[in-house]
């Protein structure tokens, strides 16, 4: 019996008893109350005009009859606590994820990083929470479209593209082969167009000539010896050649590249139509007045014409939603700098398109830093904001500390280590991140659980798998263990629902630790409850692996 059954089997009873329909919530209680738990007489008292203990107890009578429940207490004014049979706990150990968005297709855009500028740590940690929010999607039987957007065009590009053009040594092909080379570049860019008048007046020519090349597929490049689109080629290939690079170490397959210059012309045409109906002009620009729905103005179509962020945005809600017109939610990543923007977009998006608005979905995470400070590329490229950099950090740290691993072990703990510790702390808050403590074998962190894993599987290797024919009455440590593992389930769903991962997280350290527990105190190999405790080790080896993959996260059978 699981959470779902158990409400429905409460609910059926409160209809029979008092004749009211009513959506019953369970909870998990401390394992001293029972295995779950109920308010529900509270809720129905006043309406029922009876005390909450005469509610309370008129349902716990009806449950006390169900064979699949072996206690029902009542706690204070008429909180239902539930203990349930040991064969229904049993049996609940094979319970699976339940398919709540089978074939619904969604959208998720994530990660995002620009050519022209190094990969920086928010771009990783946005790679790292889209794909795993993709994943339980997945879980839960969603056919999922993992997408990312890139600024092709845009100042950045043209900063980047001054200093490039700049350049008089030796083939800018081999220069740029560095993963980083490309930031440095970007850097020099971003300097002079602060600090010289000049070279800002040359960026910003190269910006409009940038749009036209890539909008249009023409240029007039005469002053710059033909070379402008060449070395944007040589530019574009080389920046995402050094992001490719780290997808695949973190195993994170896009089905589809959106790039800026393609929703230009869309997100113009938006405007455009709705100029003195949504949108209105304001100093030669194109503005949304975002205070009518109490948000703030922002500029879609800037003085010289150009599209900013905004206009292109729009278009690409248009392009996905041509490319995936069947898709029942969209759903975008990015820092939470950028809340507000997005709130103010899809305010304007609503008025345009409301359905497509309706089913986008703006999601933020909070700043990473590896000792202090906020992360960013904007003014240049700094050694500790790269995300190659950190990465490397960590498969060097793990190579120190799993020196005899193989090299196929070691990459999969420093995997582990980098994605789990994005990972365990709520979506939306800053986290610092810590390499040592990230690698280490004891406390909260990905190379752990692994070990937790391996641990399991050594036990299994010693015995054989099991399968225990008649259902046991348990012992109170087995009890605690199986019921334990019987949570996986709507832990995924949670997590699922608020689109939360560091559910699984802190149930998956939760679980460990309670087998370590068990595990200390109680006998398996050789045992006379053998049987018994093989299958246990066998379910809880199962939700561990199966939890660390819905993470991005390897479990190995040796470490």
């Amino acid at each position: 019996m699981d959470a779902k059954k158990l409400s429905s089997t409460i609910a059926s009873n409160i209809k029979e008893l008092f004749d009211v329909s009513v959506e019953v919530v369970v909870t998990r209680p401390e394992e001293i109350f029972g295995d779950y738990a109920t308010n529900i007489a509270l809720q129905l008292a006043g309406q029922l005009q009876k005390s909450s203990h005469e509610v309370a107890e008129a349902i716990a009578s009806e449950l006390r009859k169900d064979d699949q429940i072996k206690a029902v207490t009542i706690d204070g004014p008429g909180f239902i606590n539930i203990q349930l049979a040991d064969t229904a706990l049993w049996n609940s150990l094979k319970l699976p994820v339940a398919k709540t968005l089978q074939n619904q297709e969604v959208v998720v855009e994530f990660g995002d990083p620009n050519p022209f500028k190094a990969m920086h740590l928010g771009h990783l940690y946005s790679t790292i929470v889209g794909d795993v929010l993709a994943r339980l999607l997945e879980k839960i039987g969603a056919d999922v479209k993992r997408v990312s957007y890139h600024g092709d065009v845009g100042l950045h590009v043209a900063k980047a593209m001054w200093a490039l053009l700049q350049y008089d040594g030796a083939d800018i092909t081999e220069v740029l082969q560095s993963d980083t080379m490309i930031g440095t570049f970007y850097a020099k860019g971003a300097t002079a167009y602060k600090e010289d008048y000049a070279a800002k007046a040359a960026i910003e020519t190269l910006n409009r000539k940038i749009y036209e090349l890539r909008l249009e597929g023409r240029i007039n490049d005469d002053d710059t010896g033909g070379q402008l689109a060449q070395v944007y080629e040589v530019g574009f290939k080389s920046s995402f050649a050094a992001f490719e690079k780290v997808f695949a170490q973190l195993g994170v397959n896009y089905v589809k590249r959106y790039l800026e210059s393609e929703g230009t012309k869309a997100g113009l045409e938006y405007v455009k139509q709705n100029i003195g109906t949504i949108f209105e002009e304001s100093d030669g620009a194109v503005i949304y007045r975002g205070e009518k729905v109490g948000l703030h103005t922002r500029v879609f179509i800037n003085s010289r014409g150009l599209p900013t962020y905004e206009a292109k945005d729009l278009g690409l809600a248009e392009l996905k939603n041509h490319d995936y017109p069947q898709a029942s939610e969209s759903i975008i990543i990015t820092a939470t700098e950028q809340s507000e923007y997005f709130k103010v977009l899809l305010a304007a998006l609503k008025e345009i398109d409301p359905d497509t608005a309706a089913k986008t979905r703006h999601i933020s995470h909070g700043f990473l830093s590896l000792t202090a400070g906020k992360m960013s590329s904007r003014q240049g490229i700094d050694e500790n904001q790269v995300a190659a950099n950190l990465l490397s950090a960590v498969h060097d740290a793990v190579a120190k500390a799993f020196p005899q691993a193989t090299t196929a072990i070691q990459r999969s703990v420093y995997l582990a280590a980098v994605k789990y510790t994005f990972l365990k702390s709520r979506i939306g808050g800053d986290i610092t991140f810590n390499v040592e403590e990230s690698v280490a074998l004891e406390g909260n962190s990905g190379p752990y659980l692994q070990y937790a894993h391996a641990r399991a599987c050594s036990i299994l290797r010693k015995t054989g798998l099991m399968s225990e024919e008649s259902i046991p009455d348990l012992e109170a440590a087995e009890r605690s263990l199986a019921r334990k593992i019987t949570e996986y389930p709507e832990v995924i769903e949670r997590a699922t629902s608020e689109l939360m991962p560091h559910y699984v997280c802190t149930y998956l350290y939760e679980l460990a630790q309670c087998f370590n527990r068990f595990y200390e105190h109680n006998q398996v190999v050789g045992s006379p409850r053998q049987a018994v405790r093989i299958v246990l080790v066998q379910a809880y080896r199962q939700a561990l692996a199966d939890g660390l993959g819905v993470l991005g996260i390897e479990a190995p059978e040796q470490l």
